[in-house]
């Protein structure tokens, strides 16, 4: 693995670019001399910041934090320069805020964002009620993401590596969209890319092939009460409800996600309410075995609302070893990139089995990768602020399951599932 910083000539060309364009806009309503002086002093400053980041950024280490501000900070300006146009500073600066706030994902980041932004803009205004939208912009990200470093001092996101082979990630699942729509039928292109047989709807079907590949320290596969191990065993005996529990809170974030995001990406669109989830659910688990041996080498789950077949997720299921415990990572297909959950089993008292990506072991987390498209080199990013516990168990002789999500400790989603078997295989 190395980080080759300092070698992207390409990326120094369009820090420039950002840095020049900022300058025009933040010197926009002065005379030519000055736009001319703005265009190649800003080029000039966030070249040279770029260049000292790169010498100095150690092999899988993201660039210096003060860069990473300098060029938000930077990127805001022409933002800026357009809102100025239609809004106020006060308008300026809480829309800045906000979107920085929401790109900060954290909820504490979210609430600050328009307030901090509306402050910054008030403040600006009252010096100079002619401010440009641009500085209030520009001034707004920078002194934001100043205050939210010094405020929340755990990162969101680490570098793992960068140009890292499949075999050095095992908890990382590399298998990406080769398109900018993932949807139900991703297994199949995938199918196309990988060589080896394709079965839709496989029959009997499970998301792992034997609990006795998690088998490890914290987890004995004999002791699970055994409609649990069929049911991830032979996943496509049995048809899903859900009951969607969603944290007021996160509500209106999500609502915007998903119609900017989860909808046009065919990825990750969970039901917002009971409403929703009465559509129902049609769950499928497609299968490609690629060496002829009659096993599934790849198994996709692919959950869809059942009145549009609208997909909920397109999930990759796999398994690995790692010092002699076994791990359950899925991959979340993205546009030439992939979002992985690498979860620990655990068995549970009462029989039932819980996959939990909290632990303080190196692998159970979270990981977004970008695949090269051609040498398939990965690279990866650890997601420490996410968390997820899925527990299936046996109540009253039916299967249940709630799948549990958190983001910095705070709990915003729980999805209840009620499991029945099908009528058909009994």
């Amino acid at each position: 693995m190395s980080a080759g910083a300092g070698r992207n000539p390409s990326g120094g060309a369009f820090v420039g670019a950002i840095g020049a364009l900022a300058g025009l806009s933040l010197t926009a309503a002065r005379g030519r001399r000055q736009r001319v002086l703005g265009i190649l002093g800003g080029a000039a400053l966030l070249s040279a910041s770029e260049a000292v980041a790169r010498s100095r950024q150690r092999p899988n280490e993201i660039p210096a934090l003060w860069h990473r501000i300098l060029t938000s900070g930077a990127m805001a300006a022409p933002l800026g320069w357009v809102a100025g146009r239609f809004l106020g500073p006060l308008g300026v600066g809480a829309g800045a805020g906000a979107l920085s706030g929401l790109l900060g994902f954290r909820p504490q980041k979210v609430a600050l964002g328009p307030v901090f932004g509306a402050a910054m803009g008030k403040l600006l205004a009252s010096m100079d009620p002619a401010v440009p939208g641009a500085v209030v912009a520009a001034a707004t990200v920078t002194g934001y993401r100043i205050t939210s470093a010094a405020v929340f001092r755990d990162p969101q996101v680490s570098l793992l590596a960068e140009r890292a082979t499949a075999e050095d990630l095992p908890f990382i699942v590399p298998l990406e969209s080769r398109t900018r729509y993932v949807g139900i039928d991703y297994v199949r292109a995938l199918a196309a890319v990988l060589g080896g047989t394709y079965q839709r709807d496989a029959a009997d079907a499970g998301i792992v092939a034997s609990l006795d590949l998690l088998a490890g320290t914290d987890f004995d596969p004999s002791a699970v009460d055994p409609l649990v191990r069929e049911f991830y065993e032979h996943t496509t005996r049995f048809r899903l409800d859900i009951v969607p529990v969603w944290r007021q809170w996160v509500r209106p974030g999500y609502l915007l996600y998903r119609t900017v995001v989860a909808r046009p990406l065919g990825q990750a669109n969970v039901p917002m309410n009971q409403r929703e989830a009465l559509r129902g659910v049609h769950s499928r688990i497609d299968t490609i075995d690629r060496d002829g041996d009659g096993v599934a080498d790849v198994r996709g789950w692919i959950r869809s609302f059942a009145d549009t077949e609208a997909p909920i997720y397109v999930g990759i299921y796999t398994t690995y070893r790692h010092e002699d415990r076994g791990y359950v990572s899925v991959g979340f297909p993205l546009p030439q990139a992939t979002f992985t959950a690498t979860l620990l089993p655990v068995a549970r008292p009462d029989g039932g089995l819980t996959l939990t990506s909290k632990s303080d072991l190196p692998h159970p987390g979270h990981y977004m990768a970008y695949i090269d498209a051609e040498t398939r080199d990965l690279t990866a990013l650890a997601v420490p602020g996410f968390a997820e516990e899925l527990h299936v168990h046996v109540e009253r002789g039916e299967l249940r399951a709630e799948h549990a999500f958190w983001v910095f400790g705070l709990p915003f989603l729980v999805l209840h599932y009620r499991i029945h078997r099908k009528a058909d295989t009994r």
